[in-house]
């Protein structure tokens, strides 16, 4: 089968390559029906994930069928739709039994598939700790629907959770890229009492005033001043960064108000400095990721509801033939790209 492959830094390919087959009876082997490409992605073509492993197939965001599942695996038979979760985890380890299942102990936990181990952007992928890492797609429910169940929606909601927002509170998000929109979606549900969201990119501004009409929307130039002219009590309750720049980051905790949460979910190129004398008597709580995706079943069930959709954040569809046009179309933000749905990979 053909795999798009981490060929080495800033080098993706095609390889063939082996159906992949059980290797222990926990793990499930999945046909992808469809799959996405997220910046993480990115982040390992350019060098920025030290532990991606050259030769592994890429890609974490995907949906597909059960075809073959380990003698230990109860959650999910073969012929069951299922998300796929960006994180392997074990449940059983002091991190899982915590909640914290991006810091599961098991040798394959974290983020593993398109990292560390053969990931999504083919026909077929193994997946460990199926009963962990698979969720059930309800009928009513469509692959679009679910695509980002298992990562960048898994994200928001994880970022919304330990964020703290209450009814009272003025948020800000900054970024409106894929993993900004499902954050974006995810404090909604919280209700907060205003939300801004800050974004550099006129179209994806104009995306959000468009899908979003009740969320203020504000450019990085303006963002300081509009924040404290929206809030009370000079500056934002609560901050999502979300964005991923040295710029994004002094932004974040520079819009927020003393005693404030400031939720780091960005993944940074490089490392960033916490100005201590300059943030002083600020008296900030930083909350940093990655996500621990534990709540993908309560997401799908939101999903189900009618109360969280993602399928406007689609917007342009390709075969996994054309993986490599998706790809430049997504790195390069072509065409007013949210995100692309990869069809026809299994």
């Amino acid at each position: 089968m053909l795999a798009y492959t981490y060929i080495g830094p800033h080098k993706f390919g095609f390889v063939d390559k082996a159906k992949p087959k059980l290797q222990d009876d926990r793990d499930a082997i999945v046909r992808v029906t469809l799959g996405s490409i997220c910046t993480s992605d990115l982040h390992i073509k350019h060098g920025s994930v030290p532990r991606a492993i050259p030769g592994i197939t890429v890609g974490h965001e995907m949906v597909g069928i059960v075809e073959q599942t380990g003698s230990a695996v109860t959650k999910v038979r073969p012929g069951d739709r299922v998300t796929v979760n960006v994180e392997t985890f074990c449940g059983e380890c002091f991190f899982c039994k915590h909640g914290y299942v991006n810091n599961c102990t098991d040798p394959d936990g974290g983020w593993a598939l398109g990292c560390r181990i053969d990931g999504g952007q083919t026909e077929y992928v193994r997946v460990p700790h199926a009963d962990q890492g698979l969720d059930r797609i309800p009928d009513s429910v469509s692959d679009e629907q679910a695509l980002f169940v298992g990562d960048i929606l898994a994200t928001g909601f994880w970022a919304a959770r330990i964020s703290d927002i209450t009814p009272q509170d003025t948020v800000l998000i900054i970024g409106a890229g894929p993993t900004g929109i499902c954050t974006l979606l995810c404090v909604m549900l919280k209700q907060p009492k205003r939300i801004i969201v800050c974004e550099k990119t006129g179209e994806r501004r104009d995306f959000i005033r468009r899908h979003y009409p009740e969320v203020l929307v504000t450019s990085p130039d303006e963002c300081e001043d509009f924040v404290k002219k929206h809030s009370e009590y000079g500056g934002a309750d609560v901050v999502l960064e979300v964005a991923g720049s040295s710029d994004t980051f002094r932004m974040a905790w520079r819009c927020a108000r003393p005693n404030a949460i400031v939720t780091i979910v960005a993944l940074y190129d490089e490392p960033q400095v916490l100005p201590l004398p300059d943030m002083y008597g600020k008296n900030l709580t930083f909350k940093t990721g990655g996500v621990d995706g534990c709540d993908c079943a309560e997401i799908l069930n939101l999903i189900e509801q009618g109360k969280i959709d993602t399928t406007p954040l689609i917007t342009h569809r390709l075969p996994l033939a054309d993986i490599e046009t998706a790809y430049d179309i997504f790195e390069n933000r072509k065409d007013g790209v949210i995100k692309v749905a990869i069809y026809g990979n299994g």
